[in-house]
């Protein structure tokens, strides 16, 4: 068993470890159908959607950004359920209904205010 830095087992190379790590609430879900590659860019778009939302907060685009936030969230929705759990890291939090609906329904609500509330002049 290869051995990480200070003799810590890396999670990948260690079953009991990794079984101990798994997400509790996915433990009869099936495997992605999707290959690990794509579920990785999935994440990236995911990564960009957020960095593009606080690229338009900061320069006072606060619709733009709100409106940014909602479909990167809709889209962590999509990436939930056809992702598995390893690949989705700390933002699979429970199970994969739950967490879909979740942000589903944080981010069609952050894109509702953002398209609804006036822009009074700005």
């Amino acid at each position: 068993m290869l051995q990480g830095i200070r003799g810590i087992k890396h999670p990948a190379k260690d079953p009991q470890l990794e079984r101990a790590l798994a997400n509790p609430h996915d433990a009869g879900a099936p495997p992605s159908l999707l290959p690990p590659v794509l579920q990785y860019c999935g994440l990236g778009i995911f990564g960009a959607l957020l960095v593009f939302a606080l690229v338009c907060g900061v320069t006072d685009h606060w619709r733009r950004a709100t409106f940014a936030l909602g479909v990167a969230l809709t889209w962590l929705a999509g990436l939930r359920l056809v992702c598995d759990s390893r690949v989705m890291g700390v933002l699979g939090v429970r199970s994969r209904r739950f967490d879909a609906a979740f942000t589903t329904t944080l981010g069609v609500s952050m894109m509702f205010v953002a398209g609804t509330v006036d822009s009074l002049g700005s």
